[in-house]
Protein backbone atom coordinates (compact mmCIF):
# COMPACT_ATOMS: atom_id res chain seq x y z
CA UNK A 1 0.00 0.00 0.00
CA UNK A 2 1.70 3.21 -0.74
CA UNK A 3 2.08 5.93 1.57
CA UNK A 4 -0.30 8.01 0.00
CA UNK A 5 -3.73 5.63 0.41
CA UNK A 6 -2.58 5.38 4.02
CA UNK A 7 -3.00 8.84 4.20
CA UNK A 8 -6.60 9.08 2.32
CA UNK A 9 -7.87 6.05 4.75
CA UNK A 10 -6.66 7.30 7.59
CA UNK A 11 -8.26 11.09 6.64
CA UNK A 12 -11.77 10.79 8.42
CA UNK A 13 -10.77 10.13 11.60
CA UNK A 14 -7.67 12.40 11.34
CA UNK A 15 -10.32 15.31 10.81
CA UNK A 16 -12.96 14.05 13.62
CA UNK A 17 -9.15 14.99 15.71
CA UNK A 18 -9.63 18.14 14.31
CA UNK A 19 -13.17 18.94 14.72
CA UNK A 20 -12.65 17.91 18.65
CA UNK A 21 -9.68 19.88 19.25
CA UNK A 22 -11.52 23.35 17.57
CA UNK A 23 -14.68 23.06 19.10
CA UNK A 24 -12.87 21.91 22.46
CA UNK A 25 -9.76 23.01 24.13
CA UNK A 26 -9.17 25.14 20.42
CA UNK A 27 -12.81 26.81 20.88
CA UNK A 28 -11.29 29.67 23.00
CA UNK A 29 -8.91 30.74 19.87
CA UNK A 30 -11.49 29.85 17.46
CA UNK A 31 -14.13 32.85 19.02
CA UNK A 32 -11.47 35.18 19.04
CA UNK A 33 -10.49 35.03 15.50
CA UNK A 34 -13.91 35.05 14.66
CA UNK A 35 -14.42 38.21 16.61
CA UNK A 36 -11.28 39.61 14.38
CA UNK A 37 -13.24 38.96 11.27
CA UNK A 38 -16.51 40.52 12.91
CA UNK A 39 -14.84 43.64 13.90
CA UNK A 40 -12.66 43.98 10.20
CA UNK A 41 -13.98 45.91 7.27
CA UNK A 42 -12.15 43.80 4.73
CA UNK A 43 -11.50 39.84 4.46
CA UNK A 44 -8.53 38.48 2.86
CA UNK A 45 -7.80 34.59 2.51
CA UNK A 46 -4.13 33.64 1.41
CA UNK A 47 -2.02 30.58 1.10
CA UNK A 48 0.16 28.52 -1.62
CA UNK A 49 -0.51 25.29 -3.47
CA UNK A 50 -2.81 23.21 -1.88
CA UNK A 51 -3.61 25.80 0.77
CA UNK A 52 -4.71 28.11 -1.96
CA UNK A 53 -7.11 25.38 -3.00
CA UNK A 54 -8.63 25.09 0.47
CA UNK A 55 -9.81 29.09 0.17
CA UNK A 56 -12.12 28.33 -2.44
CA UNK A 57 -14.20 26.20 -0.05
CA UNK A 58 -13.49 28.60 2.61
CA UNK A 59 -14.64 31.94 0.63
CA UNK A 60 -17.76 30.26 -0.15
CA UNK A 61 -19.20 30.01 3.15
CA UNK A 62 -18.41 34.02 3.58
CA UNK A 63 -19.79 34.94 0.04
CA UNK A 64 -22.93 32.98 0.92
CA UNK A 65 -23.75 34.84 3.50
CA UNK A 66 -23.10 38.17 1.91
CA UNK A 67 -19.73 38.90 3.59
CA UNK A 68 -17.21 39.34 0.74
CA UNK A 69 -13.70 37.37 1.35
CA UNK A 70 -10.91 38.15 -1.46
CA UNK A 71 -8.59 34.96 -1.94
CA UNK A 72 -5.48 35.82 -3.04
CA UNK A 73 -2.20 33.58 -3.10
CA UNK A 74 0.32 34.04 -1.44
CA UNK A 75 2.64 35.24 -3.53
CA UNK A 76 0.39 37.66 -5.37
CA UNK A 77 -0.72 39.00 -1.99
CA UNK A 78 3.00 39.38 -1.42
CA UNK A 79 3.88 41.41 -4.67
CA UNK A 80 0.82 42.79 -5.88
CA UNK A 81 -1.61 43.39 -3.69
CA UNK A 82 -1.90 46.78 -1.07
CA UNK A 83 -4.12 45.85 1.89
CA UNK A 84 -6.61 48.49 2.36
CA UNK A 85 -7.22 49.60 6.83
CA UNK A 86 -8.66 47.79 8.75
CA UNK A 87 -8.35 44.45 7.00
CA UNK A 88 -8.16 40.52 8.56
CA UNK A 89 -5.84 38.53 6.66
CA UNK A 90 -6.38 34.19 7.63
CA UNK A 91 -3.82 32.77 6.28
CA UNK A 92 -3.47 29.14 5.64
CA UNK A 93 -0.37 26.86 5.92
CA UNK A 94 -0.03 23.54 6.85
CA UNK A 95 3.44 24.35 7.97
CA UNK A 96 3.64 27.89 8.55
CA UNK A 97 7.34 27.67 6.59
CA UNK A 98 7.00 28.00 2.59
CA UNK A 99 8.73 31.05 1.44
CA UNK A 100 5.84 33.20 0.34
CA UNK A 101 3.98 32.66 3.28
CA UNK A 102 6.93 34.03 5.97
CA UNK A 103 7.89 36.93 3.58
CA UNK A 104 4.64 38.14 4.19
CA UNK A 105 5.39 39.13 7.86
CA UNK A 106 6.65 42.30 7.44
CA UNK A 107 3.91 43.26 5.00
CA UNK A 108 1.45 42.80 7.12
CA UNK A 109 2.82 44.12 9.91
CA UNK A 110 3.34 47.34 7.98
CA UNK A 111 -0.36 47.29 7.21
CA UNK A 112 -1.96 46.82 10.44
CA UNK A 113 -4.06 44.18 9.12
CA UNK A 114 -5.22 41.41 11.90
CA UNK A 115 -3.83 38.27 10.94
CA UNK A 116 -5.57 34.75 11.93
CA UNK A 117 -2.70 31.73 11.20
CA UNK A 118 -4.22 28.26 10.53
CA UNK A 119 -1.76 25.50 10.39
CA UNK A 120 -0.57 22.51 11.98
CA UNK A 121 2.67 23.70 13.02
CA UNK A 122 2.07 26.26 15.54
CA UNK A 123 5.51 27.48 16.49
CA UNK A 124 5.94 28.33 12.73
CA UNK A 125 7.98 31.75 11.83
CA UNK A 126 4.20 33.21 11.04
CA UNK A 127 2.96 32.32 14.02
CA UNK A 128 4.91 34.93 16.09
CA UNK A 129 3.09 37.65 14.05
CA UNK A 130 -0.62 36.29 14.01
CA UNK A 131 -2.81 37.86 16.32
CA UNK A 132 -4.75 34.38 16.59
CA UNK A 133 -3.37 30.87 15.76
CA UNK A 134 -6.17 28.11 14.87
CA UNK A 135 -4.43 24.38 14.96
CA UNK A 136 -5.49 21.06 13.03
CA UNK A 137 -3.70 19.51 15.21
CA UNK A 138 -3.96 16.25 12.65
CA UNK A 139 -0.94 14.07 11.55
CA UNK A 140 1.59 15.51 8.76
CA UNK A 141 0.92 13.60 5.17
CA UNK A 142 3.86 11.59 3.97
CA UNK A 143 4.25 14.09 1.28
CA UNK A 144 1.05 15.17 -1.09
CA UNK A 145 -1.53 16.88 1.14
CA UNK A 146 -4.37 15.30 2.40
CA UNK A 147 -5.33 16.00 5.58
CA UNK A 148 -3.51 18.34 5.57
CA UNK A 149 -5.72 20.62 2.83
CA UNK A 150 -8.85 18.83 4.23
CA UNK A 151 -8.12 20.03 7.90
CA UNK A 152 -7.58 23.70 6.48
CA UNK A 153 -11.17 23.16 4.82
CA UNK A 154 -12.54 22.29 8.49
CA UNK A 155 -10.67 24.29 10.39
CA UNK A 156 -11.32 27.53 8.05
CA UNK A 157 -15.20 26.70 7.27
CA UNK A 158 -15.06 26.38 11.01
CA UNK A 159 -14.06 29.57 11.44
CA UNK A 160 -16.00 31.34 8.69
CA UNK A 161 -19.64 29.46 10.37
CA UNK A 162 -18.29 31.24 13.78
CA UNK A 163 -17.86 34.44 12.08
CA UNK A 164 -21.15 34.33 10.31
CA UNK A 165 -22.98 32.66 13.85
CA UNK A 166 -23.84 29.06 11.86
CA UNK A 167 -21.88 27.27 14.36
CA UNK A 168 -24.68 25.32 15.73
CA UNK A 169 -24.66 22.01 17.67
CA UNK A 170 -26.95 20.68 14.37
CA UNK A 171 -24.07 21.74 12.24
CA UNK A 172 -21.15 19.76 14.60
CA UNK A 173 -23.40 16.54 14.92
CA UNK A 174 -23.93 16.37 10.88
CA UNK A 175 -20.05 17.05 10.12
CA UNK A 176 -19.22 13.89 12.66
CA UNK A 177 -21.94 12.16 11.12
CA UNK A 178 -20.28 12.52 7.68
CA UNK A 179 -16.75 11.85 8.34
CA UNK A 180 -18.32 8.95 9.70
CA UNK A 181 -19.99 7.60 7.12
CA UNK A 182 -17.38 8.57 4.42
CA UNK A 183 -15.23 5.67 5.63
CA UNK A 184 -17.93 3.56 4.86
CA UNK A 185 -18.06 4.63 1.44
CA UNK A 186 -14.55 4.14 0.66
CA UNK A 187 -15.60 0.54 -0.28
CA UNK A 188 -17.55 1.20 -3.10
CA UNK A 189 -15.22 3.69 -4.51
CA UNK A 190 -12.31 1.56 -4.52
CA UNK A 191 -14.98 -0.84 -6.46
CA UNK A 192 -16.34 1.56 -9.05
CA UNK A 193 -12.33 3.06 -9.75
CA UNK A 194 -10.82 -0.75 -10.48
CA UNK A 195 -11.10 -1.17 -14.46
CA UNK A 196 -13.06 1.62 -14.88
CA UNK A 197 -12.53 2.81 -18.52
CA UNK A 198 -12.69 6.12 -17.51
CA UNK A 199 -8.60 5.87 -16.61
CA UNK A 200 -6.05 5.93 -19.18
CA UNK A 201 -2.46 6.34 -18.84
CA UNK A 202 -1.53 9.58 -20.43
CA UNK A 203 -4.56 11.88 -21.75
CA UNK A 204 -5.07 15.06 -19.66
CA UNK A 205 -7.80 16.06 -17.65
CA UNK A 206 -9.94 18.92 -17.50
CA UNK A 207 -11.65 19.52 -14.00
CA UNK A 208 -14.87 21.31 -13.62
CA UNK A 209 -16.99 22.68 -10.68
CA UNK A 210 -18.95 25.58 -8.80
CA UNK A 211 -18.80 27.03 -5.36
CA UNK A 212 -17.35 25.51 -2.85
CA UNK A 213 -16.19 22.58 -4.53
CA UNK A 214 -13.85 24.53 -6.56
CA UNK A 215 -11.36 23.90 -3.59
CA UNK A 216 -11.89 20.15 -4.69
CA UNK A 217 -11.38 20.92 -8.41
CA UNK A 218 -7.92 23.12 -8.02
CA UNK A 219 -6.66 20.49 -5.40
CA UNK A 220 -7.57 17.34 -7.88
CA UNK A 221 -5.69 19.13 -10.39
CA UNK A 222 -2.82 19.96 -8.16
CA UNK A 223 -2.90 15.91 -6.78
CA UNK A 224 -2.81 14.83 -10.67
CA UNK A 225 0.45 16.91 -11.25
CA UNK A 226 2.32 16.03 -7.91
CA UNK A 227 1.47 12.05 -7.51
CA UNK A 228 0.24 10.82 -10.90
CA UNK A 229 2.80 13.16 -12.41
CA UNK A 230 0.46 14.23 -15.27
CA UNK A 231 -0.72 17.74 -16.76
CA UNK A 232 -4.55 18.46 -15.81
CA UNK A 233 -6.36 22.08 -15.99
CA UNK A 234 -9.16 23.02 -13.35
CA UNK A 235 -11.41 25.55 -13.96
CA UNK A 236 -15.37 26.82 -12.92
CA UNK A 237 -18.29 24.58 -15.13
CA UNK A 238 -19.50 27.62 -16.49
CA UNK A 239 -16.07 29.41 -18.09
CA UNK A 240 -15.62 25.88 -19.77
CA UNK A 241 -18.92 26.33 -21.78
CA UNK A 242 -17.75 29.77 -23.04
CA UNK A 243 -14.98 28.91 -25.13
CA UNK A 244 -13.04 25.55 -23.67
CA UNK A 245 -15.67 22.89 -24.50
CA UNK A 246 -13.62 23.40 -28.49
CA UNK A 247 -11.11 20.79 -26.30
CA UNK A 248 -12.75 18.20 -26.30
CA UNK A 249 -11.80 15.46 -28.07
CA UNK A 250 -12.32 11.88 -28.26
CA UNK A 251 -11.12 10.05 -25.30
CA UNK A 252 -10.05 13.22 -23.07
CA UNK A 253 -11.16 13.04 -19.55
CA UNK A 254 -13.02 15.51 -17.43
CA UNK A 255 -13.55 15.10 -13.42
CA UNK A 256 -17.07 17.39 -12.84
CA UNK A 257 -17.93 17.86 -9.07
CA UNK A 258 -22.11 18.30 -9.18
CA UNK A 259 -23.62 20.52 -6.00
CA UNK A 260 -26.72 19.23 -4.45
CA UNK A 261 -28.57 22.40 -5.36
CA UNK A 262 -27.12 24.87 -7.58
CA UNK A 263 -26.95 24.23 -11.31
CA UNK A 264 -27.58 20.52 -10.92
CA UNK A 265 -29.36 19.76 -13.88
CA UNK A 266 -27.38 22.09 -16.12
CA UNK A 267 -23.89 20.41 -14.99
CA UNK A 268 -25.52 16.86 -15.59
CA UNK A 269 -26.38 17.92 -19.27
CA UNK A 270 -23.50 18.97 -19.87
CA UNK A 271 -21.76 15.94 -18.89
CA UNK A 272 -24.28 14.15 -21.13
CA UNK A 273 -23.11 16.30 -23.99
CA UNK A 274 -19.49 16.03 -23.49
CA UNK A 275 -19.73 12.77 -23.60
CA UNK A 276 -21.61 12.52 -26.32
CA UNK A 277 -18.47 14.41 -28.14
CA UNK A 278 -16.28 11.63 -26.88
CA UNK A 279 -14.96 13.13 -23.49
CA UNK A 280 -14.86 10.40 -20.71
CA UNK A 281 -16.32 12.12 -17.63
CA UNK A 282 -16.13 11.23 -13.63
CA UNK A 283 -18.88 12.98 -11.67
CA UNK A 284 -18.59 13.20 -8.03
CA UNK A 285 -21.66 14.29 -6.28
CA UNK A 286 -25.02 13.48 -4.23
CA UNK A 287 -27.91 11.45 -5.44
CA UNK A 288 -26.25 10.45 -8.68
CA UNK A 289 -27.38 8.19 -10.95
CA UNK A 290 -24.83 5.24 -11.59
CA UNK A 291 -24.88 6.01 -15.39
CA UNK A 292 -24.81 9.58 -15.32
CA UNK A 293 -21.07 9.53 -16.05
CA UNK A 294 -18.08 7.05 -17.13
CA UNK A 295 -17.11 7.33 -13.63
CA UNK A 296 -19.56 8.11 -10.50
CA UNK A 297 -18.62 8.66 -6.99
CA UNK A 298 -21.95 9.01 -5.22
CA UNK A 299 -21.28 11.23 -1.65
CA UNK A 300 -23.16 10.72 1.61
CA UNK A 301 -25.69 13.47 2.23
CA UNK A 302 -23.87 16.64 3.66
CA UNK A 303 -24.52 19.40 5.65
CA UNK A 304 -25.82 22.28 3.26
CA UNK A 305 -23.08 24.13 2.07
CA UNK A 306 -20.43 21.57 3.27
CA UNK A 307 -20.16 18.64 0.29
CA UNK A 308 -16.63 20.52 -0.33
CA UNK A 309 -15.32 18.64 2.83
CA UNK A 310 -15.45 14.99 1.56
CA UNK A 311 -15.45 15.95 -1.96
CA UNK A 312 -12.12 15.33 -2.62
CA UNK A 313 -11.95 12.49 -1.41
CA UNK A 314 -12.69 10.43 -4.78
CA UNK A 315 -10.51 12.62 -6.30
CA UNK A 316 -7.69 11.51 -4.44
CA UNK A 317 -8.22 7.92 -4.71
CA UNK A 318 -8.76 8.51 -8.19
CA UNK A 319 -5.03 9.70 -7.96
CA UNK A 320 -3.27 7.25 -6.21
CA UNK A 321 -4.76 4.59 -8.67
CA UNK A 322 -3.89 6.62 -11.69
CA UNK A 323 -0.38 6.65 -10.06
CA UNK A 324 -0.07 2.99 -10.64
CA UNK A 325 -1.73 2.60 -13.96
CA UNK A 326 0.84 5.19 -14.66
CA UNK A 327 4.06 3.37 -13.05
CA UNK A 328 5.34 6.70 -11.22
CA UNK A 329 6.22 7.15 -7.37
CA UNK A 330 3.03 9.18 -5.47
CA UNK A 331 4.76 9.11 -2.55
CA UNK A 332 7.80 11.28 -3.80
CA UNK A 333 8.51 14.54 -5.52
CA UNK A 334 10.96 14.09 -8.51
CA UNK A 335 11.56 18.04 -8.37
CA UNK A 336 10.09 20.07 -5.77
CA UNK A 337 10.69 19.35 -1.70
CA UNK A 338 8.08 18.69 0.94
CA UNK A 339 7.83 22.94 1.79
CA UNK A 340 9.16 25.21 -1.14
CA UNK A 341 11.39 27.50 1.30
CA UNK A 342 13.61 29.12 -1.09
CA UNK A 343 11.84 31.75 -3.97
CA UNK A 344 14.95 30.84 -6.28
CA UNK A 345 14.10 28.54 -9.23
CA UNK A 346 12.26 24.76 -8.31
CA UNK A 347 14.68 22.86 -6.18
CA UNK A 348 13.26 24.98 -3.01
Amino acid sequence: MTELMKDILKQPDELIRSLTFTLGPGRAALERAANILNDAKHIYLTGIGSSWSAGFAISSLFHAEGRPAFLVDASELLHFVQLPKNSAVIVLSRSGRSVEVVSLKSKLAQSGAKTILITNTPDSPLSQLADVVLRLEAAFDHTVSVTMYSGMLLVGGLLASASLCNLSDSLTKGLVELLSLVKNATGPWLREMSGSAWFSRDPSTYFLARGGSLASCHEAKLLWEEAAKVPASAMTTGCFRHGSQEIIVEGLRFGMWIDSDQSREQDLVLAADIRKFGGKVMLIGQNLSADAGDLVFRLPVTPRGWQFLIDIMPAQFAAEYLSQIRGVDCDSFRIGSYIVESDRGLAG
